[in-house]
């Protein structure tokens, strides 16, 4: 029988927890109230603003309905404004407000620093390596 300490799921879980608590600690340390899937949000709509819901829930591989819930804190926090779209009028599109790029400006390089804190015991060839081997299981295209 497999320990279970040495299950890829279970190690990738506790890969998980760790990288959640630190992304946290992070941006409490930075002042920024901000979760990995706020950030995540932030970024999708930074990368290509005018997005819908829908398509920022996919580009953070997150189900629409959680998505839906990060969206209307980051709205109510004034960070991301919606808007009817000019294309489809049952559409509603998504951009950052000035507040929320500069969240953002201010987030990205403590959410870069956690993630070579993460991984600052592999070789640069080692990190290339776990993050193939992760986009893999998670089932992207690297």
């Amino acid at each position: 029988m497999t320990d279970f300490l040495t299950m890829p799921g279970y190690l990738i879980r506790r890969a998980h927890q760790a990288a959640t608590a630190r992304f946290a600690e992070e941006m409490s340390q930075a002042g920024l109230a901000l979760t990995p899937f706020q950030y995540a949000a932030l970024s999708a709509i930074a990368a290509a603003p005018g997005l819908d819901q829908a398509r920022v829930a996919q580009m953070a591989d997150c189900d629409r309905a959680t998505m839906g819930g990060v969206l209307d804190r980051l709205v109510d926090r004034g960070l991301v404004a919606r808007t009817v779209s000019e294309r489809d009028r049952r559409a509603r599109v998504l951009h950052l407000t000035e507040s929320g790029a500069a969240l953002l400006a201010q987030a990205r390089p403590v959410a870069e620093a956690v993630q070579d804190t993460l991984t600052e015991g592999l070789s640069t060839a080692d990190r290339a390596m776990l993050t193939d081997l992760l986009t893999r299981i998670a089932g992207r295209r690297a």
